[in-house]
Formats: C-alpha cells, structure tokens, sequence
C-alpha cells in the first residue's frame, strides 16, 4: 500500500487514497543542512510534524519497505533556493549524503472526517486540496525562516466545531486548524487563487478552515537556499505503511 507510485503506477494526488494509512510530506536534504532542518521541525511541529528521519544516504523509510527515490506519485528538485525539475522519480539526484524527513500531512485525517459526515470538496471534485502561503511568520532555524503555507477545506458552518474536534486527534498529521475564516488576516487575499493545488468553490453556508501545511518547507527553501533540496509536489504526498490507529 506504501508503494503507491511504484514504477509510475501512480502519479496524482494522493488525498482520498490510503485511508488507513499515514500520509507525509518529504523532504531530503543533503546532511550538511539536515541539523537546522531538524531543529525547523521541532520549532514549528504544527507545520512539520516529524514522523520519522532516515540514516545519513539511506532511501528506505516506514520499516524498510518504501524506497525514497521512486515511491511518491511526484518530486520537486530545488537547487539554491530555485525550484528546477519536477520528475517522478529522483534515482539520477541521490546522494549518499542525504538525509530523509517524513512530516505527517493532512492527508491522513480526511478519511476521519469524511466517516464523521464531513464531506471534503477537492475529493469529491477530484481536484488537489487549495494551498495558500499565509503572513504566519515560522521560528527561525539556522538557514530555515519563512511564512507558514497553509491547507484549506471549506466546511459547513454547521460542523466547523465537528471537525477540530475530529483533526486534534492527529498532532502527527497537524491536529487541529490553525485559522477559520476571513482569509485576509492570514494573508491571503485571493481566496480563490491558491498557491497550491486547485481552487476550491466556497458556498455561502460553508466556512474556510485553515490548517498547516508540510508544504511550508517548499517555502522555507526559496530563502534558505540549500545547494540541493527534494520534496514531494504538493499535494502528492508518500503513503507510508503507518497505521492511522498506530499514532
């Protein structure tokens, strides 16, 4: 199941797929850079939640059975701070320097709210989830600062306070909402015109819910400029062999 993207199998975004299974944003670093990175996450758990950290050249991760290089559905390559490639596989990029990081994503507590009755639109629609980079200031570490990128979800305003109470139960995978509503006090004033992903229509009677993103890092790297930098493309995320029921 981890190995969603297993010889190109599978290339789109991954919410709605793996319900039972922990979804995580990556981030591989050469080891040079891979200490500030660690103390980034501890300093601002709600946007990296750390699940895991690999051996310094290693691409196994989640037990062994998922291989970094070629198991999520798409990369991104950012080399000085500049987005450069966007491959399905990164097996010509891998260094014996690299350092590995899973962060728990958001994915993973949208399978909770949907069987808790709340109905997640870009699933539905088959669109990627909308990403925003909002004006909430990261801790600074080492070479790592930037603003918070966050993921939105709009939501009955009936079952706004259903859903916190459904995603504080993941910390892992970034808990609770960090904003609802009036986008304009997080920075963003296009609220349909997402950095990320696609945009998602807002009715009346629906609320903007607003969580922190592992897509924060992509961010962080265009100021700290790292010589080498590889993620996964929003929204295309690894689907480790984590159980939900395990965290």
């Amino acid at each position: 199941m981890g190995r969603v993207a297993l010889s190109h199998q599978f290339t789109g975004p991954t919410s709605g797929y793996g319900s039972d299974r922990v979804q995580a944003n990556v981030v591989i670093l050469p080891k040079d850079y891979a200490y500030d990175f660690l103390l980034f996450c501890v300093r601002n758990q709600k946007s990296c939640p750390l699940i895991e950290v690999t051996d310094v050249g290693s691409p196994y991760c989640s037990g062994g059975d998922i291989d970094l290089r070629m198991d999520i559905p798409r990369y991104r390559v950012f080399q000085h701070g500049t987005f450069t490639d966007e491959p399905l596989d990164i097996k010509d990029y891998w260094q014996n320097d690299f350092v590995g990081f899973l962060i728990g994503c958001s994915f993973t507590f949208e399978h909770a709210l949907i069987t808790g009755g709340i109905p997640m639109k870009h699933i539905q629609q088959g669109k990627n989830v909308a990403m925003y980079v909002s004006n909430i200031e990261c801790s600074q570490a080492g070479m790592f600062s930037g603003k918070t990128v966050v993921s939105m979800r709009p939501i009955h305003q009936s079952q706004v306070e259903l859903a916190v109470e459904i995603t504080a139960k993941y910390p892992h995978t970034h808990g609770a909402p960090i904003h609802i509503g009036h986008p304009k006090l997080i920075g963003i004033e296009d609220i349909y015109r997402p950095d990320f992903g696609d945009n998602i229509t807002i009715e009346p009677s629906e609320i903007p819910v607003f969580w922190a993103c592992g897509v924060t890092p992509q961010v962080v790297c265009l100021n700290g400029k790292p010589e080498i930098m590889i993620t996964h493309a929003p929204g295309h995320m690894l689907i480790t062999n984590y159980l939900i029921k395990d965290f």
